[in-house]
Parts: C-alpha cells; sequence; structure tokens
C-alpha cells in the first residue's frame, strides 16, 4: 500500500542556510503524528517544503503530483488563521469541497453532507448562519480546521491548530484527528503542547535546528534525555488508568 507521504533527503534552505536539512520520512495510513521541537527546528518550512510550496531539493511525494491531484491527497492548514471577509461559516467550512467539484458546480448532497459532519466534528453546528470574521480567535481556527476537516484527504497537514483554542477545544481537536486514524487517514500535526501529543499522536517526529533527530512512539521520543538535549527541559512521563501523562517540569 502507497504511503500518503514519502520524503527522500528534503532539504529547504534560507540563503546558504539549511532551514531542513536532509529529511528522510514515511507517513502510511492511519497515523496521528505529532511533529514537535523547539521554535526556528524547521517544523512549518518542512511542511511548506513538502506541499511544494516553497522551494527545496530532494524528494517528496506530494510534489511529483499535479496540483489538481494534490488538493485530493492533501488538506493544508497554515498557522495564519485570520477570516477577513463577511462570509457565514458554513460557506467557508464549504471551501473544503472545491477540489472535489467540477468548474461552476454546486455542492451535491455528499459535499453538503462532508460540511455538516467537519461542522459537527469542530462543534460548530450552532455558528452555521453566523459570519465568520465576526467570530473570536479561536473560534475562526475551528471554522478553518473544519474547512480542512471537510477536504476529506486521506492526509490532513496542520501546523500549531490548537494555539489559541481553549482546553476542552483543544482536547476535541486532538481527538478529532486521532478518530481520522480510524477510517485509516493520517494527521500531520505540529504542537507545541507535548502533553496532548503524548496522548493523542500516534508517532513523533523530533525536530532539532533543522534535522530530524527522533521518530517514534510517543514514549520512544519523549524521554527525559531528549527533552533535556532538544527542549532544555526536564520532564515526567507516567502511564496512568486515565492515560499517558506527560509534563514539563523546569528548565536543565
Amino acid at each position: 500500500m502507497s504511503p500518503l507521504l514519502s520524503l527522500d533527503n528534503l532539504t529547504a534552505k534560507r540563503g546558504d542556510c539549511p532551514v531542513v536539512d536532509s529529511v528522510s520520512l514515511t507517513i502510511g495510513q492511519g497515523e496521528c503524528v505529532g511533529l514537535i521541537g523547539p521554535n526556528g527546528a524547521g517544523k512549518t518550512t518542512l511542511m511548506r517544503a513538502a506541499l511544494g510550496l516553497m522551494p527545496s531539493t530532494g524528494r517528496s511525494s506530494l510534489t511529483a503530483l499535479t496540483s489538481a491531484k494534490r488538493a485530493h491527497a492533501a488538506a493544508w492548514l497554515p498557522q495564519a488563521r485570520e477570516i477577513a471577509w463577511p462570509v457565514t461559516v458554513e460557506n467557508v467550512v464549504a471551501l473544503g469541497r472545491t477540489p472535489h467539484l467540477p468548474r461552476g458546480a454546486k455542492l451535491s448532497a455528499a459535499d453538503q453532507a462532508a460540511v455538516s459532519e467537519a461542522l459537527a466534528q469542530m462543534d460548530l453546528d450552532s455558528f452555521r448562519s453566523r459570519l465568520a470574521n465576526q467570530l473570536s480567535g479561536g473560534e475562526q481556527a475551528r471554522v478553518l480546521i473544519a474547512r480542512a476537516l471537510a477536504q476529506q484527504t486521506p492526509l490532513l497537514m496542520v501546523d500549531e491548530p490548537i494555539a489559541g483554542l481553549d482546553p476542552a477545544h483543544q482536547i476535541s481537536t486532538m481527538q478529532a484527528f486521532q478518530a481520522l486514524t480510524e477510517q485509516g487517514k493520517s494527521t500531520l500535526v505540529s504542537l507545541h503542547d507535548l502533553g496532548l501529543a503524548a496522548r493523542h499522536c500516534t508517532r513523533i517526529l523530533l525536530m532539532s535546528k533543522g534535522c530530524l533527530v527522533a521518530d517514534g512512539t510517543p514514549q520512544e521520543v519523549l524521554t527525559p534525555k531528549l527533552m533535556h538535549d532538544v527542549f532544555g527541559i526536564s520532564v515526567h512521563f507516567e502511564h496512568t488508568s486515565e492515560g499517558p501523562v506527560f509534563q514539563p517540569l523546569g528548565l536543565t
């Protein structure tokens, strides 16, 4: 079965300096992959280069596709998430169906069902008719996550999607990503909340200074040594009856 994303020695530079340096990895079906690392580690650049949104060398399976096929293969949600236009929430989420529509076609019943499902996943049913630009920043973020979910691609790539969300919606968003694995879909999500990564991700990619320094399960990657070496922090990681609990404790 073909991977949803395959990178081979992917390198992206700013001037002569590699921001992403020779990264190779594969993401298969049914994975919730957390992409972690300090600020400036290269997480955003890695995803943008993998999608062909910036120059790079090496190989990405997504950049080998035409733009139309890429839109069916992967949905992308960047960090910038301000909605400036007075458009209803439902219409913003419906934009996620654009890759599936012939030019000028209206939403089919299947498209409408995908939009409704995405609204429900992000707890936005009651927001359908509200103008998206009048919502709070956290609410706008949920609308744009719903738009990406409505695209219904095998791979969802999202950059810090829970930033600015309250704790309940942080958890529900990660649960929505985790639920995609049961459908054989996968999510690559950059996170700074290592506790949520420990609880909801099936796999963790750890980046430092443009390099991929660890790739494995949360227990394999979120170790005291790696957290000290990469983040300069001490941590507590425990498996409890309520699931894994990870907590940064202090600077080392």
